[in-house]
């Protein structure tokens, strides 16, 4: 099984929209394809892909081909790159997933697109546990029911409940919307709803885990759903919700790793979706089932492209309309309710249907057996579908009543993707019908059976049609369906034809046994069921028959030359272009795959003529289907589109298939399979619309058994055989299933097709077909005379199996049909075959009777001799093998006391011989004489019970004669004796049987009949025939005539009535009716067979109960007959080496039938010990290859057969089988029998598998764990049919190791590694008096590993791993690897050289967080990383083996508990295998042993460290979500750790803590860590435990004890540790592994290795510059070492486990194990790993100015204004809450602050977190360390004074990732993106460069705020700020004070030069005046000051002007006067009052 796990891919180009993208896969020419995805940055497919490979393995030269291409474009458009895999890894290495990230894709010229995926190849090789068989889609079946035994696993995976865990990690939100929010987030996991804590700001810092467990099956989590919300907690409830996200578990479960790892998630308004995305929150989710380890989560780096690592929901974009029209042939009620007209109800039915989550039901309808609904149903699509099944039920009533049939319709069969050819064809939508669709659903039988399995029965079908129309779904759910839309469905569907149904039953075999008669019932839909009253009867039972024993086991139906022949016809829609489209593409597809097996299996130049004939083939199939799809209507979309598709790709492959290949023949075979492949693809029809075929086993009136065949399969179509179907008129073998189990095997011969095409069924029937009627007359014996009266209930006629019937004389022929002779007697001798049939031994029972006299003596009774009486103390005879008990009588339910002769009367049948005289049965409660006694109630009775003691009230007593008769070797078989009894030959001459009174008689109604008359016979009845004859022949088959009642024709003359015959009276209240004519198919002459069974063995057989071995044995039955192998005993592989020979087997029909489909051969395996039955442990069910001509004969090829027992897998079997046709011209004498050998039949030799010698050498270690008290354990190792038994350990307690490890155990093997048995493994314990009970087994599987070739005689067998490769292999490889030495220790100079200046001052964690592969984090810049960190456990490593190169560990269970199943081991074995080849001479010596140099096994005493790191993920324990982690260290009975040392409330603890305990291994060899939750009130609560076997550390050979350190120094922080310095541990290494000692010399800068000379300044080009580098010598050695593949200094990573929840992870520990043993001295001096402290910092921060700051106020004049203040704090500190002072009256958006903030707080430098110590409620015991990113945030304010104030902006600065600022704040721009590409909202197209304040120290610049408007985020306003860190010792030594306060220094801050309006206006009144009015209206003060004035002159003026004129009117010349004569004017003064007076 190769299976390709395709992950996710990268198109950079993506955009979203357009045509999604999938990826193609094609492997040996087999393509398989991904879901198709939308077309996004980053798809996620996690998807597998699986090619089944059978016994074709893997080899070095297969690739694998991927494409990535758009859905539904052709090629090479389409195509976005292509990439071709190498699978040689996987050969070399099964084991060893191949794992590809980010594998770039190329175009056709081979050129880079772009585009990357990421996969994951894994190999499983044919045979191992995880081989399991994928079927393709749209697989043709090959047969009508699977061709193994249905076996009774376990549940599917599927459908078994498990135990799942989801984890959710919420990390951080991302430009939330909202101004000043404190957002809290809500999760909802199912149905538990979890919270955060609650944040500030706009980009919070959670992260925080929660854990939710669940207990469903997959599907059933996969629908459950994940739900986030953003609240802000500041908001009303109406306005909290910020945005939400959800999605299905399902969708996580699918992902690569279960797990997806830093997912931007964006949230969307519920109630509108329209604005887009209202933030982003990221997420890390995970999905863990039992027995799987959490992911890695990898941090994604700074710049990585967010965009390609966001989740968006998918849009619906289409709606998924189901229209239910009506239904058809719904069941009845159940159970009926008989009313009065004696008619059964219906049903009040509705339909379900089930898709996507959304469940809608229809109406209930009254009750109808055609109910009518007429509604239609939406669903939301998705495009791509995600959900593929639409589920559809028929519901009896209510929706919740139970559901009575189910249907499914698949979207991938309804629709395509385009992607079937490489070029690509348009898609289309899911479509169907309109179309009937069938329903299957369990039926209950009117004798109430349960045995009847689910899902097989026909309950009706269901009228629907499915469209989908584009766009958005409106809401709708349901609606009604228009009139006229009923009209137009009805009008468009197929007319309606009548069909008929034939079938021919050759066979019938493992019937179940009994008295009970046996008939098959073959039914289409409602047509030919008995049960069912709504149709007309028909022909469709077969007659009733005994089942008879086979001779050895099973029992099948005497039918031999007559063949009973079921006949059904039926009406309905004729479909037939469907059908042969359908057939004409599956023939296609079995011509082609027979093709391409025959080509896979071709070698040289056979595969030229097979391509071309395949070719030749190829193009005439697909001509042929061509021609018929060019013609097919389309009445449906569906067919117009399947059409469409199907016309394209044959004609492509038509036109490809013309011309042979131009690379070679070799390129064909990928070729086809990709053809066949595609082809398969489309050979499937959904709307076929007649149901299937059932076949029924019926046992008296119950159903016990069924089996389908799909009506397509066996469809006639007169367009030729081609469009007929695979098994049409063909014998296939059908297994008929009930209650889970087989419940028989059946050859039978069908053919369906249109009743006007049934001329030409005959051909099909290789028989003769006879019809007659059959009735049965009934007599009894009363008063000596045999008469029909008193029956006793029986009716006067009736049919065989006793149900009342019609006189012969009222029976008529069906219409179209007439008598053909008269009515003849004619017993059926297969209903009169009695127990001793097929029996070699028969043990003859007969009972003497007396009875007490009178004078109390005992005489002989009134009836002397029986059969048996009731109450017999014997119970039934029970027949097994050859052997069965009889008492005279056939069966023992038949003894009832009847009479029979006297013993010494009792005579020997012929053919038979007395093995032994009548003898008196002494055993039971008898006395000595073998009497038994009772006393009789009333005169004549039977004794109520017996007694083994005489009493004198007993009046009876009986004893009991057995004798013993066999069958005489010398007579004919029972074979013989059958056919003769049924008189095969002239049985249907009407001349031979007619006058004849042949009567069968019998005891009692009911009982077996016989046709001689016995003594106590009371009835008999005779069988009266008459055949009938169509009336007109015509071109008509005449079966599908016997539909429906007689015709009403008068009696004839030759219809006798005799006196004697009476009216028919039986039970029924109903009259007889009308009885259905029987069928035969009279085959004349039979074929021979010859059926050879070549068993040679079982392997892996699992015991029943508990008990640890079996006595297995093998029956094998073929069609009648049957026989077994010898038994066994004691093993679970089994070599029988026996070949069952199966003489002249009977075959009827045409030979070359049985070739191409012979019958099956059933093997079933039963444990034997005991005696009776025995206990079934298997079953497997095989093909035989036929050969009709023995000349061309070839020794068929052992074969590996799987075995299904009650629990599931039981093993296999490897076997053969072949079926010879015995001729007439003696060829089959020719074949060489098989050889005899101790008294069987063996396998020939070239059959058998070669045996060769070979040496199982085995390392027997010890036992470890073993449970319970046990006190000498030893070993059995049982192979091959050879046993190696271990010395018992004598002091367990003591020393768990053997006293001898190494033993050789000689023994033959297959040489081929298939055939080769596995190792079982059991361990005894040595009690009392010789008791050995065993202890535990393991089985060792897949030998190949273990197979090793000595030097000189080539390479090491091919294998996962070797178990040694040996000191030359090792050496080879050292050998190669030396000379790279120097190569790699000259890259490393510069590196070292650079680092070892300040090498004395770095700590541990220097190494750690280097090696996490952040050196920021560490004290030194190193050139490379000095300590090793692995993701998983150092056994887990495949690099090291699993630590289990020395010996590995088996798990030891009970008996019947294996591996794979939930068996606990009790125990395991430490050892390892190796086997290898030795010489068949005894003369040559066998090579060395393997096993040798091995280290003393005695107990040591190791002094143990472990180191503590940390841990991570762990489980929330307490209310808070958190936990308080301690570590305790347990080995053996020393424990370590304090309660008080807990580390609280945290789920990543850093512990840090080494723990060092002494031990002794192995005795205390498990090493167990556990961390618990400290509780106030103990006991505390068990997190998690991680179990380290430090044996396996100890002895591997990879020096697992002490890791290597990177550097030899003496001392200081980086001391050596270990025991040994590194010269010794060379010399050591070199001694364990066979190797030369190294030579050093004498200044050590040398070493001779081998031939190998490596020099010092190889590595070191100068001496070291740092502080004790130790002795050239011992670096040199150190070097060395390194190159040697030894555990380096490590760091592991181990999962924690909790027995709460068995299998599921609790978390994972860092950590790591130094084991010193005390015999190699005192270790070093350990590590310290203290956990750093936090360091005090202090952020000094200085606001200087502030730009274009939104205005928030508007002042009295109407100015835009802001009175700005800046808060800022550093996130978690929100105490520390720091204001400037207040920029009034800012009125453009300036500010001027020259304030410092300052702020204190602890951080962890190495990882850059600020630590944040808080109590959380006061009653919290301990406080709860934070830790979130140093992160500045600063808001700008608008002050108010009578309301609150108004918030600006913000600007949030994370000091570790500081963007660069603006040296100007014209330069400050934001630059928004769509998607959180960086945690800053002005990143632009090009990513800005980002620094650490923590190594600048320094910085300043603009930077901008931002603020939420609407749906986005604009620039608001702009800060000048310098940001400066500091140490606490720093600023102590550079005081400054917070705002301007002293010191203020560095800088100092001046007091901000602000304009002079700058002020709070109720300070100043006037200045306000001033500043508010003047200034900013002093132009318009002055031109009104203006204005005024020009009004006051004007005002004037007007005042004086009419004074003015008055004067000028008055004295005109005054002017003159007074402008005149000045003089006059001074001179007169006196004359001035006088004018002004006169005036």
């Amino acid at each position: 099984m190769l299976r390709l796990l395709v992950a996710s891919a990268r198109v950079p180009e993506a955009t979203g929209t357009g045509p999604g993208v999938h990826v193609s896969a094609r492997f040996r020419g087999v393509p398989r394809s991904t879901r198709v995805l939308p077309a996004e940055r980053s798809p996620t497919w996690n998807e597998t892909l699986a090619w089944p490979l059978g016994t074709c393995p893997l080899r070095p030269t297969d690739t694998l081909t991927l494409r990535l291409r758009r859905w539904g474009q052709p090629a090479p458009q389409g195509v976005l790159g292509a990439a071709t895999v190498s699978l040689e890894q996987l050969v070399a290495n099964p084991g060893l997933p191949l794992s590809l990230s980010h594998m770039p894709l190329l175009d056709p010229r081979g050129q880079p697109t772009g585009c990357t995926v990421t996969l994951r190849c894994s190999y499983v090789p044919h045979g191992t546990d995880g081989d399991v068989t994928v079927p393709l889609q749209g697989q043709v079946p090959p047969r009508a029911v699977s061709p193994g035994p249905p076996q009774r696993p376990n549940k599917p995976p599927a459908r078994r409940k498990e135990d799942f865990q989801v984890r959710v990690r919420v990390i951080e939100g991302h430009q939330l919307q909202g101004n000043d929010i404190k957002p809290v987030v809500t999760v909802l996991i199912g149905q538990k709803r979890f919270r955060t804590r609650i944040q500030t700001g706009n980009n919070p810092y959670y992260n925080e885990v929660f854990w939710q467990n669940f207990r469903r099956t997959p599907a059933q989590l996969a629908a459950e759903l994940i739900v986030f919300q953003v609240l802000d907690s500041r908001a009303t409830r109406a306005k909290a919700l910020i945005g939400i996200f959800q999605l299905d578990i399902g969708t996580v479960y699918h992902a690569p790793g279960r797990s997806l790892s830093w997912k931007w998630l964006s949230l969307q308004h519920p109630q509108h979706p329209e604005t887009g995305s209202r933030g982003y929150l990221r997420v890390s989710l995970a999905v863990l089932r039992a027995g799987e380890t959490a992911p890695e989560e990898e941090a994604p780096a700074g710049d990585e492209d967010v965009e390609a690592n966001l989740l968006r929901p998918s849009p619906c974009v289409a709606t998924l309309q189901l229209r239910v029209y009506r239904a058809e042939d719904l069941p009845q009620a159940e159970p009926p309710r008989l009313p009065v007209g004696g008619k059964r109800g219906f049903v009040a039915a509705a339909v379900r249907v089930c898709f996507a989550g959304r469940t809608l039901c229809t109406r209930v309808m009254p009750p109808d057996a055609n109910p009518a609904w007429n509604e239609v149903f939406f669903f939301p699509l998705r495009l791509p579908p995600i959900c593929d099944e639409i589920q559809l039920a028929i519901l009896s009533g209510s929706r919740s009543s139970k559901v009575l049939g189910t249907a499914t319709l698949r979207l991938s069969q309804i629709s395509s993707a385009g992607a079937e050819l490489e070029e690509g064809t348009p898609g289309f939508l899911p479509c169907f019908g309109p179309s009937f669709l069938p329903f299957y659903g369990p039926r209950s039988d009117p004798a109430r059976t349960s045995s009847t399995d689910a899902g097989l029965a026909y309950r009706g079908r269901v009228l629907l049609e499915l469209s989908t129309h584009m766009g958005t779904p409106d809401g709708r759910q349901r609606g009604a369906i228009a009139p006229e839309d009923v009209t137009r469905v009805q009008r468009h569907l197929p007319r309606c034809r009548r069909f008929g149904l034939c079938g021919v039953f050759y066979s019938a075999t493992m019937v179940p046994p009994g008295p009970e008669l046996l008939r098959f019932e073959l039914s289409l839909g409602h047509y030919g069921d008995t049960s069912d009253v709504t149709c007309k009867p028909t022909a469709s039972v077969t007659p009733h028959c005994c089942p008879l024993f086979d001779g050895n086991r099973y029992h099948y139906l005497p039918w031999y030359g007559d063949k009973p022949v079921a006949a059904v016809t039926s009406c309905w829609e004729d479909a037939g272009d469907r059908w042969d489209t359908l057939n004409l593409l599956r023939s296609v597809c079995r011509r082609l795959g027979d093709n391409v097996a025959e080509l896979r299996d071709a070698r040289g130049d056979t595969r030229g003529d097979i391509g071309r004939r395949l070719l030749r083939q190829l193009v005439q199939d697909c001509r042929q289907a061509l021609a018929r799809l060019e013609e097919q209507p389309t009445p449906t979309a569906l067919d117009a589109h399947l059409r469409a598709v199907r016309l394209h790709l044959l004609r492509h492959v038509a036109a490809t298939a013309a011309e042979p290949p131009r690379a070679g023949w070799d390129t064909l075979l990928p070729t086809a399979e990709g053809w066949l492949r595609r082809v398969t693809a489309l050979a499937v029809e959904p709307q076929a619309g007649v149901p299937d075929v059932l076949l029924w086993l019926l046992r008296g009136d119950r159903r016990v058994a069924c089996a389908r065949v799909p009506a397509p399969d066996i469809m006639f179509s007169p367009s030729g055989p081609g469009a007929c179907g695979r098994f049409c008129g063909r014998i296939q073998t059908l297994f008929l299933v009930g209650s889970g189990d087989i419940r028989a095997q059946l050859r039978l011969r069908l053919w369906l097709g249109r009743v006007a095409n049934s001329g030409d069924l005959s051909q099909h029937l290789e028989g003769t077909l006879h019809v007659y009627a059959e009735t049965y007359e009934n007599q009894t014996k009363l008063l000596g005379k045999w008469g029909p009266r008193g029956l006793l209930g029986c009716p006067c006629f009736s049919d065989s199996a006793g149900k009342a019937g019609l006189p012969r004389h009222r029976i008529r022929p069906p219409r179209g049909w007439r008598w053909d002779g008269p009515w003849t007697v004619e017993p059926q001798r297969r209903l009169l075959l009695d127990a001793e049939t097929n029996v070699g031994e028969v043990l003859e029972e007969v009972y003497e009777n007396e009875s007490r006299q009178r004078g109390g003596e005992w005489a002989p009774a009134a009836v002397t001799s029986t059969d048996v009486v009731s109450g017999r103390r014997h119970g039934g005879h029970q027949r097994w093998g050859d052997t069965s008990t009889s008492g005279l009588s056939a069966h023992p339910l038949l003894q009832s006391g009847a009479a029979v002769p006297p013993k010494e009367e009792v005579a020997c049948p012929q053919g038979w011989h007395i093995a032994d005289d009548w003898h008196v049965d002494a055993t039971g409660a008898v006395d000595e004489a073998g009497w038994e006694y009772g006393a009789s109630v009333g005169a004549g009775g039977v004794p109520p019970a017996w007694h083994s003691t005489e009493k004198t009230y007993h009046t009876l007593r009986r004893r009991r004669w057995l004798r013993t008769r066999r069958r005489d070797p010398g007579t004919q078989g029972p074979e013989q004796d059958v056919v003769t009894f049924l008189r095969l030959v002239g049985t249907h001459s009407p001349d031979a049987a007619a006058g004849t009174e042949t009567w069968e008689y019998g005891s009692l109604w009911g009982s077996r009949f016989h046709l001689q008359p016995r003594l106590g016979d009371v009835c008999r009845r005779r069988c009266w025939h008459r055949t009938m004859v169509p009336t007109q022949p015509g071109a008509r088959a005449a079966l599908f005539l016997l539909e429906g009642t007689s015709s009403k024709e008068d009696v004839t003359e030759d219809d006798e009535t005799p006196a004697a015959e009476c009216p028919a009276r039986g039970s029924s209240r109903t009259p007889p009716k009308q009885p259905m004519p029987l069928i035969l198919c009279t085959f004349q002459r039979p074929n021979f067979f010859q059926l050879r069974c070549y068993i040679f063995q079982a392997l892996e057989l699992a015991p029943r109960a508990t008990k640890t071995t079996a006595d297995p044995v093998a029956h094998v039955s073929f069609v009648y007959v049957s026989q077994r192998t010898r038994v066994l005993p004691g093993t679970l592989d089994p070599l029988w080496d026996q070949t069952l020979l199966f003489q002249r087997v009977l075959l009827y029909g045409d030979p070359r039938g049985v070739r191409d489909e012979p019958p099956m051969v059933v093997v079933e395996v039963f444990d034997q010990d005991g005696g009776g039955a025995g206990a079934f442990l298997g079953r497997s069910v095989c093909a035989p290859q036929v050969w009709l001509d023995m000349g061309q004969r070839k020794p068929p090829r052992l074969q590996r057969y799987p075995l299904g027992g009650p629990g599931g897998p039981a093993g296999e079997l490897l076997a053969a089988f072949e079926l010879l046709h015995d001729t007439e011209d003696g060829a089959l004498a020719q074949v060489t029998p098989p050889p005899w050998r101790e008294g069987v039949f063996s396998v020939p030799q070239g059959i058998r598998p070669l045996l060769r010698l070979v040496a199982l050498e085995v390392l027997a270690w010890g036992l470890r764990g073993l449970r319970g008290s046990v006190r000498a354990p030893s070993l059995e190792l049982h192979c091959g049919g050879q046993t190696l038994r271990t010395p018992p350990i004598l002091n367990l307690p003591a020393n768990p190791n053997f006293p001898i490890n190494a033993f050789l155990l000689p023994l033959h093997l297959p040489a081929e590694e298939e055939y080769v048995p596995p190792i079982w493994l059991r361990v005894l314990d040595t009690r009392e008096f010789g008791y050995r009970p065993m202890v535990g087994q393991a089985c060792v599987r897949g030998l190949g590993r273990y197979y090793w070739l000595p030097p000189g005689q080539g390479k090491t067998h091919p294998g996962p791993a070797t178990p040694s490769s040996g000191s030359a292999a090792l050496w080879g490889r050292i050998r190669q690897m030396l000379p790279r030495i120097a190569a790699e220790g000259a890259g490393d100079k510069a590196a070292e050289e650079e680092e070892e200046e300040d090498e004395d001052e770095d700590d541990w964690w220097s190494k750690f967080y280097a090696a996490m592969g952040d050196k920021a984090k560490s004290q030194r810049q190193t050139g490379r990383d000095r300590l090793k960190i692995y993701s998983c456990e150092l056994e887990a490593l495949p690099e090291f083996e699993g630590l289990q190169d020395f010996c590995q560990t088996f798990p030891l269970y009970l008996p019947g508990g294996h591996s794979t199943g939930d068996d606990d081991p009790v125990g395991e074995f430490k050892g390892l295998f190796c086997i290898y080849p030795l010489p068949e001479d005894p003369a040559v010596s066998p090579p060395p042993r393997h096993f040798q140099q091995l280290p003393p096994s005695q107990p040591q005493k190791c002094l143990v460290r472990v180191y503590v790191v940390r841990a991570f993920d762990l489980p929330p324990k307490d209310r808070n979500r958190l936990c308080d982690p301690y570590v305790c260290i347990s080995l053996g009975k020393k424990k370590l750790g304090q309660r008080d040392q807990y580390v609280p409330n945290t789920l990543e603890p850093v512990f840090g803590r080494l723990f060092e305990v002494t031990g002794t291994i192995p005795l205390e060899k498990d090493l167990r860590v556990t961390l618990l939750d400290y509780d106030v009130v103990p006991p505390d609560q068990e997190i998690g435990t991680t179990t380290i076997d430090l044996e396996n550390r100890l002895l591997s050979r990879y020096r697992a004890n002490c890791g290597l350190a990177a550097r030899y120094r003496t001392t200081g922080p980086g001391c050596w540790r270990d025991q040994l310095p590194p010269s010794r541990i060379l010399e050591h290494f070199a001694h364990t592994r066979g190797l030369p000692a190294p030579e050093f010399s004498a200044e050590g800068t040398a070493v001779t290795f081998g031939d190998q000379t490596i020099l010092l300044s190889q590595f070191e080009s100068y001496p070291p510059v740092h502080q004790h580098p130790g002795p050239p010598r011992e670096r040199l050695a150190l070097h060395v070492l390194h190159r040697c593949h030894l555990v380096p200094e490590h760091l592991e990573t181990r999962s924690l486990y909790n027995s709460t929840q068995p299998g599921m992870e609790q978390g994972k520990v860092q950590m790591w194990v130094d084991v010193f043993p005390s015999s190699l001295g005192s270790p070093g001096p350990p590590v310290d790993i203290t956990p750093r402290k936090p360091q005090r910092y202090e952020l000094r921060c200085v606001v200087w100015n502030t730009r274009d700051v939104d205005m928030g106020d508007v002042n009295l004049i109407g100015q835009q204004m802001s009175d700005i203040y800046v808060m800022g704090w550093l996130d978690g500190l929100e105490e520390q809450r720091q204001r400037t002072d207040i920029h009034y009256r800012s009125l453009q958006g300036d500010g001027a602050f020259n304030w410092r903030f300052v702020f204190s707080f602890q951080c962890l430098a190495a990882e850059e977190l600020c630590v944040l110590p808080r109590k959380e409620h006061f009653w919290s015991l301990d406080p709860t360390v934070r830790k979130v990113p140093p992160k500045l945030i600063l808001q700008v304010w608008d002050n108010d004074k009578f309301s609150a104030d108004d918030f600006l902006g913000v600007l949030e600065l994370e000091l570790s990732r500081l963007p660069q600022p603006a040296q100007q704040p014209q330069n400050c721009t934001p630059n928004p993106q769509r998607t959180p590409q960086s945690p800053w909202p002005w990143r632009g197209t090009r990513v800005p460069s980002q620094f650490s304040l923590f190594r600048q120290k320094r910085a300043r610049g603009w930077w901008p705020c931002t603020v939420q408007d609407g749906n986005k985020r604009r620039l608001s306003g702009k800060l000048e700020l310098s940001l400066e860190l500091l140490t606490a010792k720093e600023a102590e030594e550079r005081p400054a004070g917070r705002g301007r306060d002293e010191p203020n220094m560095y800088p100092k801050l001046l007091p901000p030069v602000r304009p002079e309006w700058s002020f709070l206006w109720l300070q100043a009144p006037l200045r306000t005046l001033r500043y508010g009015i003047w200034r900013q209206h002093r132009g318009r003060i002055s031109l009104g000051l203006a204005l005024l004035l020009l009004l006051v002159l004007l005002l004037t003026f007007v005042y004086a002007t009419p004074g003015y004129l008055a004067m000028k009117l008055v004295n005109p010349l005054e002017s003159w006067r007074f402008g005149g004569g000045q003089r006059h004017a001074a001179a007169r003064p006196s004359a001035s009052p006088l004018i002004k007076s006169h005036l």
